[in-house]
């Protein structure tokens, strides 16, 4: 039991970040409306872009963890939006705080001892509560990594 808390313990801090590089407040404190939508020569999307698919792709993940009738969005092109920039400051707001509280979400469900962090979910092909934690970690710390390398490249970055 003990060995079973101090996973949970060490994905919740994985799920946090800031171990190996900056916290997730800390990436993405002070984006502006105007930095979200700049456009970097040869990079294919912009901060708002990135963005919005990180809080897709974690909104559908916790969703398929905790809900066995979810229905994923359509990929690719569910998750990622076609503007460049939100449409104002309060969609950039509402972005960011929906990753909060969907993160905060997973953490939740993670800490509950009640889940089985290693039982393959009923409506899935062999994916656990574990491996969702884990994908979520990976594929944010991906993101925030793209964004602290746009946020330089566009000098909103020391």
């Amino acid at each position: 039991m003990e060995k079973e808390k101090q996973l949970r313990e060490h994905l919740v801090k994985l799920l946090q970040g800031g171990q190996a590089f900056r916290t997730r407040e800390e990436i993405l404190h002070g984006i502006t409306l105007e930095d979200a939508g700049k456009k970097i020569a040869k990079l294919p999307y912009t901060l708002w872009q990135l963005l919005e698919h990180l809080r897709i792709a974690q909104w559908d993940i916790l969703e398929f963890s905790r809900n066995p009738l979810h229905q994923s969005p359509k990929w690719p092109d569910a998750y990622w939006p076609k503007a460049a920039a939100p449409a104002d400051q309060a969609a950039l707001d509402s972005a960011q705080q929906a990753i909060a509280s969907d993160l905060a979400a997973m953490i939740q469900l993670v800490q509950d001892p009640a889940n089985d962090l290693l039982k393959p979910f009923a409506h899935g092909d062999g994916q656990t509560l574990l491996r969702e934690a884990m994908l979520v970690a990976e594929h944010n710390a991906y993101h925030l990594g793209e964004m602290v390398v746009l946020r330089r490249l566009s000098g909103n970055w020391e």
